[in-house]
């Protein structure tokens, strides 16, 4: 496993930054990284690297990051390394399993930049409407209120356990559509 850490400061607060992990699946080197610079760099990086292990995978410098790949989970798993699936961006699994973070932020190395990280962070804080559509844009939102015959009791909203695409102009579409 490759450990790499970056003394550098970045301006402002990053949210999440101690509460948030980036899982990257790879096959390549992460050049594309640079582009993301701005939004992932006060954040820690778990690489997952598919493929042949004995290849030397390129990470930018100035990233904080773990590298894994599969002799590194064959050692840390022993006989359950099986259960990583190989050959797909899916050895990102790993990365779940090692991470000890609230939150997890994956992304495939091949994105191109948008700032959907803050995005999905906004999202992830914001309660959901359970059952219920409320016809205001953000019912959560300081101030806001609610339509007529909305429950009361779903007013709080639940937890938002994922926030998932802001695929643009490339839909990623499931196997049936």
């Amino acid at each position: 496993m490759a450990k790499e850490s970056s003394s550098k400061s970045v301006p402002g607060t990053p949210l999440l930054k101690d509460e948030l992990d980036i899982v990257i699946p790879t096959i390549r080197n992460l050049d594309f990284l640079e582009m993301w610079r701005p939004f992932f760099q006060p954040y820690h990086l778990i690489i997952v690297q598919d493929g042949d292990p004995s290849r030397t995978i390129r990470v930018p410098e100035g990233f904080d990051y773990e590298l894994y790949n599969r002799d590194d989970i064959n050692r840390i798993l022993g006989p359950k390394a099986a259960c990583i699936s190989f050959k797909d961006s899916a050895c990102r699994c790993f990365g779940y399993m090692v991470s000890k973070k609230k939150y997890i932020y994956t992304i495939d190395d091949d994105c191109f930049e948008i700032n959907a990280l803050e995005q999905h962070i906004k999202n992830l804080l914001t309660p959901s409407t359970p059952h219920f559509f409320n016809t205001l844009y953000d019912p959560y939102c300081d101030g806001a209120d609610f339509v007529r015959g909305y429950p009361f009791s779903l007013r709080e909203g639940a937890p938002t356990a994922v926030s998932h695409g802001f695929w643009l102009n490339i839909p990623d579409y499931d196997a049936p559509t």
